[in-house]
């Protein structure tokens, strides 16, 4: 499944990143809405989610995030809804890990 959320904030660290395998961290803004599927390895097997889906967090509850690799590139977003299968361009597609 995949989770779309709203960022709501992000740190300055995100538009810093400069490592090609990292550029993506740049095209991250504020109010933009990103996709983020949950997959094998990360979900629970038992659960069958993934750990930070914002799971009965609807109604405008602040979650938080970081990036993979760079632990200085982190924000809030909001969770808009789950989808069966994401929607968004592929700049704004991520995994949870």
């Amino acid at each position: 499944y995949c989770v779309e959320f709203k960022t709501e904030s992000l740190s300055h660290h995100c538009a810093l990143e400069n490592r090609p395998y990292a550029r993506w961290m740049q095209y991250l803004r504020e109010g933009h809405t990103v996709c983020v599927a949950c997959q094998p390895p990360a979900m629970n097997s038992d659960t069958q989610r993934c750990s930070g889906d914002g799971h009965n967090a609807d109604g405008g509850k602040i979650l938080h995030w970081e990036a993979v690799g760079n632990s200085q590139c982190k924000g809030t977003w909001k969770k808009i809804r789950q989808l069966e299968h994401c929607s968004c361009p592929l700049v704004h597609s991520f995994i949870f890990t």
